[in-house]
């Protein structure tokens, strides 16, 4: 049963950084097994996720340094563009960063911006929490 709960953890973390995973599947998969506390597997989803975007965050801290370099993987208009869209809308827009493709880029960004860790926290475990609190409410309303 540990081991559904780790597993459930490595995925959410991975999903959250900028890795290919998918945390949802292994989520439902958890919950249709029926052997484990539906509050343990969202708050060990969400603390996962969190995690990786933390990751992201603190990349995104010190990335800048490294923009003049020929192997950096981001194009500077790419990067004005990022940051003149986060200053544009603001920390609210990490309330998207349940999102696929644009949530894991989206924190990193808040790093690059000098985000306040306490408001990124908080904003990005409200998004990633009810994300998971939506897919776990569907699960059960398939399941009855």
């Amino acid at each position: 049963m540990l081991l559904g709960y780790l597993g459930l953890f490595l995925a959410a973390f991975g999903a959250a950084t900028l890795l290919p995973m998918q945390s949802e599947a292994v989520l439902v998969g958890l919950m249709l097994n029926g052997q484990h506390w539906l509050w343990l597997l969202l708050v060990v989803a969400t603390v996962g996720n969190v995690l990786g975007s933390l990751v992201n965050w603190w990349l995104g801290r010190g990335i800048e340094r490294f923009k003049d370099r020929r192997w950096f993987p981001v194009k500077p208009a790419h990067l004005a563009r990022a940051r003149e869209h986060y200053q544009r809308y603001g920390h609210w827009s990490l309330l998207l960063s349940w999102l696929p493709i644009i949530g894991d880029p989206l924190t990193l960004v808040a790093g690059v911006m000098r985000e306040p860790l306490g408001r990124f926290l908080l904003i990005v475990t409200l998004a990633k929490g009810a994300r998971y609190g939506v897919l776990a409410l569907a699960t059960l309303g398939w399941m009855s």
